[in-house]
């Protein structure tokens, strides 16, 4: 007979589990990258080809003042955005999509922040998008335009466009979909990339949410305390504060009061005393 730890069975199992679905991503991803290499050029040569036949069909668009948003960039592009007021440049594609070295960028004296992601059913990581968030919003600030692409103008680029509306434009993600899609009719998310700025918007919401630090005490600092000083005539007076919080109840937790100034002695400088408060 062999008796097995139910604890050690569960745990392999869990972990049996888990190998199974990381091979299966890693299927997916090397399956989707294959497609992505061969279907690269193709799909390259027809927007070119479209771009030269379309008026409509641009290679980049202007989505805010400091934002432009479009496809891969050749070599040749790149002196027509230093012209446009371009000093920093987000490339979403990996290495065999990319054209223009970061060296080139360099002389022209343009930033170049890249970050790898494949292409068609995959988005950027949440760490990924902050750092092109903040990429954007510091060139901004410096009256610098920064040029999102990856190959097409349509999925990956676009996931990051829109997490920059959502954080420093105030917008939610379908008002930031929307507008993008009235500057670039062609915008396409795949699901996962939809999710991630769903969930970029919620790790947004949640970070910038205002709370005290201990959840149930009221900071009070120095600069409160200024303005209560005496102005009466007699000498020695000193003035007290003394912080009184009140217990509310599980369902109705107010935040905590301080109150009752207490007046003893003469004038003159005042000396504060703040008491310690117990916690609500």
């Amino acid at each position: 007979m062999k008796i097995e730890d139910l604890d050690d069975v569960e745990s392999d199992g869990k972990e049996s589990v888990y190998r199974r679905q990381v091979v299966k991503v890693d299927a997916k991803m090397a399956l989707v990258g294959a497609g992505a290499r061969i279907l690269f050029y193709p799909t390259l040569l027809y927007n070119v080809f479209r771009n030269k036949i379309q008026a409509e069909f641009r290679w980049w668009d202007e989505v805010d003042q400091f934002l432009l948003l479009g496809a891969v960039p050749f070599p040749k592009d790149v002196p027509r955005l230093k012209q446009l007021g371009v000093g920093g440049v987000i490339t979403l594609n990996e290495p065999y999509e990319t054209l223009v070295p970061t060296s080139l960028y360099h002389a022209h004296e343009i930033d170049h922040l890249v970050i790898p992601t494949r292409d068609y059913l995959f988005a950027p990581s949440f760490v990924d998008i902050s750092r092109a968030v903040d990429f954007i919003h510091k060139n901004a600030s410096s009256g610098r335009t920064t040029y999102v692409h990856c190959k097409a103008g349509r999925g990956r680029s676009t996931t990051i466009v829109l997490c920059y509306l959502v954080e420093y434009k105030h917008m939610t993600p379908a008002a930031a979909l929307e507008y993008v899609r009235s500057r670039r009719p062609r915008v396409l998310l795949a699901p996962s990339q939809w999710k991630a700025v769903q969930e970029y918007n919620k790790r947004q919401l949640a970070t910038t949410t205002s709370y005290s630090p201990s959840g149930d005490a009221v900071l009070i600092t120095k600069a409160d305390l200024e303005g209560y000083q005496s102005n009466c005539d007699d000498a020695g007076k000193e003035l007290a504060i003394i912080a009184r919080v009140v217990r509310a109840r599980p369902m109705a937790r107010l935040s905590c009061l301080f109150a009752s100034l207490k007046f003893s002695g003469g004038c003159g400088p005042v000396s504060r005393q703040l008491s310690e408060a117990r916690a609500c």
